[in-house]
């Protein structure tokens, strides 16, 4: 049986070197091949492969919220991120928007190949690296994930923004900003602005602006 594959990524020598990599293998057929998330979506639409293998940073349509509308659209498709990206924050939102697997670029062409075929089994594929930093995350009970709403104060506090400023921004009250940022500092275990953003940064929590 042929598993069908769609490979999406934005820097045109890495889409066809995963193409020509996966090319040669008599039970894989790269069916399409997308630069973005809107054009990946368009190809399942028109194609339905059984995997697609997705890069994480891209324009347009980044490769979480086109897993989570692919996902959507095509719910038996199984989308495995392929990226240079292993912070707990991409990680964690790939698994969240549906990812089946998430292996790195620098992944052995044998174990991105196997990888594939395991992904199109049904079977969740993860670089040894991305299943500790998750393992790691399960132990420690997840305290330090944030919300969405305390991730868009924090990201405020990172642009240099006062309580007041992040309010506006916002729309909520400067109070409510208070109790968010009391909550960051728990969930990170700290105890001031300066100290949250760089213990979120180490993390991946943020990206660097």
């Amino acid at each position: 049986m042929t598993i069908r594959l769609v490979v999406v990524d934005d820097h045109p020598v890495v889409r066809a070197g995963i193409v020509g990599l996966l090319g040669g293998e008599p039970d894989l057929e790269v069916v399409g091949a997308a630069a973005d998330g809107v054009e990946a979506i368009g190809l399942v639409e028109s194609l339905r492969p059984d995997v697609v293998l997705m890069d994480l940073r891209m324009p347009v349509m980044d490769g979480v919220e086109a897993t989570g509308r692919i996902l959507a659209i095509a719910p038996q498709v199984r989308v495995v991120v392929l990226t240079t990206y292993e912070t707990d924050a991409d990680i964690l939102r790939a698994v969240e928007a549906g990812a089946t697997g998430y292996l790195l670029k620098d992944t052995p062409r044998e174990d991105l190949v196997e990888g594939v075929r395991a992904a199109a089994r049904g079977e969740t594929v993860l670089a040894a690296s991305v299943a500790r930093r998750l393992m790691s995350q399960v132990r420690s009970g997840q305290q330090e994930r944030l919300t969405a709403r305390e991730l868009e104060v924090l990201a405020g506090v990172a642009r240099g923004g006062s309580n007041a400023q992040i309010g506006r921004e916002l729309f909520i009250g400067e109070a409510t900003v208070k109790t968010h940022l009391l909550r960051i500092f728990t969930k990170l275990g700290v105890d001031d602005r300066t100290r949250a953003v760089t213990v979120a940064l180490e993390r991946g929590i943020l990206r660097s602006p």
